[in-house]
């Protein structure tokens, strides 16, 4: 199962565009976007695949966007997701309650923590847990998304 993972879109709908041509090629059958959506307009162009969409500090309308992401057909996941995926266990959050991203981490509970917030690229390996950030596909440079094959648990870094 390969899941594409995406953040810090922050509304930048050309961005974004770009990033989903990339995911069209390389498949992913879920993708997770790690918050600070920024837009309504964001949501609609991950509507070719089961994406799973979690809160940033700078997307202020909770209730608006669960309306917005539900209404696509969508999962809406509030702060902080999880989800089971080819018997791995997947946590995703934006990351910028520092905390809790270190709880989510450290508790070993899950296979994979995906988050964003720095719009740095990120990848290490925590106890048993692959911690990784996608990067940002605004204010970051390059702009990048990232892939997991959840069965070998490899992940890449995509720049745009």
């Amino acid at each position: 199962m390969l899941l594409g993972v995406v953040s810090d879109t922050h509304g930048h709908v050309e961005n974004t565009r770009r990033a989903v041509r990339v995911l069209e090629q390389l498949a992913p059958d879920v993708v997770i976007h790690c918050g600070d959506i920024g837009s309504a307009a964001i949501v609609p162009l991950f509507a070719a695949w089961p994406t799973h969409f979690v809160l940033g500090n700078v997307d202020d309308d909770a209730e608006g966007y669960r309306l917005l992401v539900e209404g696509s057909g969508q999962t809406f996941h509030g702060r902080f997701g999880a989800l089971e995926a080819a018997g791995r266990r997947i946590a995703f959050l934006h990351g910028d309650d520092q905390r809790r991203l270190t709880e989510t981490i450290a508790g070993e509970e899950y296979d994979l923590v995906c988050h964003g917030h720095t719009h740095r690229a990120e990848q290490r390996v925590v106890g048993k847990t692959l911690v990784l950030n996608p990067g940002a596909l605004y204010r970051a440079n390059p702009h990048s998304l990232a892939t997991v094959d959840v069965a070998t648990m490899e992940a890449m870094h995509i720049p745009l």
